[in-house]
């Protein structure tokens, strides 16, 4: 009996989307505070540094964490060849022999 696993591609390229969007946000508002504070003097100056600082700090964190999901994904994706590999041997030399066998002959046709 052969088992597949159900992939979520889904939510991976939604997660890709909303890491680009906080990132470019975060940008934005980081480049739009420090041309604010390169104008203004003195407390307001600082202030407005600070607030970029802190937006470019939100933005490493969320990098973080999509770095540690990405990271977990992978292992999962990791474990479950794995388990597969094992669960059928046969039909994993078979998928590996095809796959080599059309590597070869992509290679040759040069």
């Amino acid at each position: 009996m052969v088992t597949r696993r159900k992939t979520n591609s889904e939510p991976i390229v939604s997660s890709q989307e909303k890491l680009v969007a906080s990132v470019k946000q975060t940008l934005d508002d980081a480049e739009a505070l420090l041309r604010e504070a390169a104008n203004a003097t003195g407390d307001s100056a600082q202030a407005l540094r600070e607030e970029a600082l802190n937006s470019l700090k939100r933005s490493r964190e969320t990098l973080n964490n999509v770095e540690e999901d990405v990271l977990a994904r992978g292992r999962q994706a990791v474990q479950a060849t794995d388990e597969y590999v094992h669960q059928n041997p046969w039909q994993a030399i078979t998928i590996a022999g095809v796959a080599g066998l059309l590597v070869g002959m992509l290679i040759t046709r040069r």
